[in-house]
């Protein structure tokens, strides 16, 4: 448990935030609330109470030292991501704090790697992106599913959403990647990313039941193209999602899930396939509302770098930082995994 540690979680006010920091209080952390919207802070602590929150800008180094004095470690919330990661990585290795965060957007979860990898090693710091449902959870089940397995062909990562309201921090992040992206759509194959014109494909997954066979978007990529290949020696690193899912983000008018009322309806079944010559594993989660599941995986990280309970140093992806199969039966009950004995 955290007994009292301090955590000081950037975009604390966010829709993911606000899930974060309750869980830190469940998990007996004291969460340090901050961000650059004074109001925004001001309404969470006197909603909350706690600690006072520090307002903090990316724009401004000293504020950011600031708002991780005296804390343990530091979650950042606050996308998008391309913006606030690498200052608040910046004030966290200054701190000499490990860094986590919840990011989702491929380009900036590369750049993480491309630009801190180095650094962090050679200070013996610790950074973990993509510690979310997009990025980590999936690397957590492929590291699972490849067992003993050093190497692999193929890595699908299948996604059964029931739905998808995405939050106004999700459509900011997809518009700042697709800016990057000259409007392209990126996949992982033959070894890298690749960045293409054409329209994705439209496919059958066969999911675990009760959802069985469903449409999907084929290579409709998520994070787990950065946090898969950069630990497991995969050559094709394919994701997919639901069809009905895909147009209720692409849709403007999809409502977004509502603040301060708990987790939402909508459920969620990944499927991850590791496919090696002719063998092939599967793993496979379950569980609900994909905002507010973030949060443990988050703050489990958390409790496990605060208590050396770790594979590596510098920055690493969920699964190359923690013993994934112990880490996934750790999420119950907001996760429940299936994996391969």
């Amino acid at each position: 448990m955290g007994l009292g540690q301090t955590v000081a979680v950037y975009g604390a006010y966010g829709h993911t935030g606000r899930f974060v920091v309750a869980e830190l209080r469940r998990r007996g952390f004291v969460p340090v609330p901050s961000g650059r919207d004074a109001g925004r802070l001001e309404a969470l602590a006197a909603s909350e109470g706690g600690p006072g929150a520090r307002v903090a800008s990316v724009g401004d180094p000293a504020s950011l030292d600031r708002a991780l004095a005296g804390a343990a470690a530091v979650i950042n919330c606050a996308g998008p991501f391309a913006t606030t990661a690498a200052p608040v990585i910046e004030a966290a290795l200054r701190a000499g704090i490990p860094y986590v965060d919840v990011a989702a957007e491929i380009e900036a979860n590369a750049d993480t790697f491309a630009h801190f990898a180095g650094r962090a090693r050679a200070e013996g710091a610790v950074i973990v992106p993509a510690m979310a449902f997009y990025g980590g959870l999936g690397d957590l089940l492929t590291t699972a599913a490849m067992g003993d397995w050093t190497e692999a062909d193929e890595v699908h990562v299948a996604y059964g959403l029931s739905g998808w309201h995405p939050t106004a921090g999700t459509r900011a992040a997809g518009a700042v990647s697709s800016r990057r992206r000259d409007g392209r759509r990126v996949r992982y194959a033959n070894g890298r990313l690749e960045y293409r014109r054409d329209d994705p494909p439209t496919l059958a997954w066969r999911f675990p039941e009760p959802l069985g066979v469903r449409a999907v978007i084929g290579e409709f990529t998520m994070a787990d193209v950065v946090t898969v290949p950069s630990h497991l020696c995969v050559s094709e690193v394919r994701t997919y999602m639901t069809v009905e899912a895909a147009r209720e983000l692409s849709a403007s008018d999809t409502a977004a899930p509502a603040d301060g009322r708990g987790r939402t309806a909508e459920t969620f079944l990944v499927d991850v396939v590791v496919r090696s010559g002719g063998d092939e594993r599967r793993a496979v989660a379950r569980g609900r509302d994909i905002y507010a599941v973030t949060a443990p995986l988050a703050v489990e990280a958390v409790e496990r770098i605060l208590t050396g309970r770790t594979r590596t140093t510098g920055v690493a992806s969920a699964g190359a930082m923690f013993d994934a199969r112990d880490f996934l039966h750790a999420l119950s009950p907001d996760v429940s995994p299936e994996l391969p004995s």
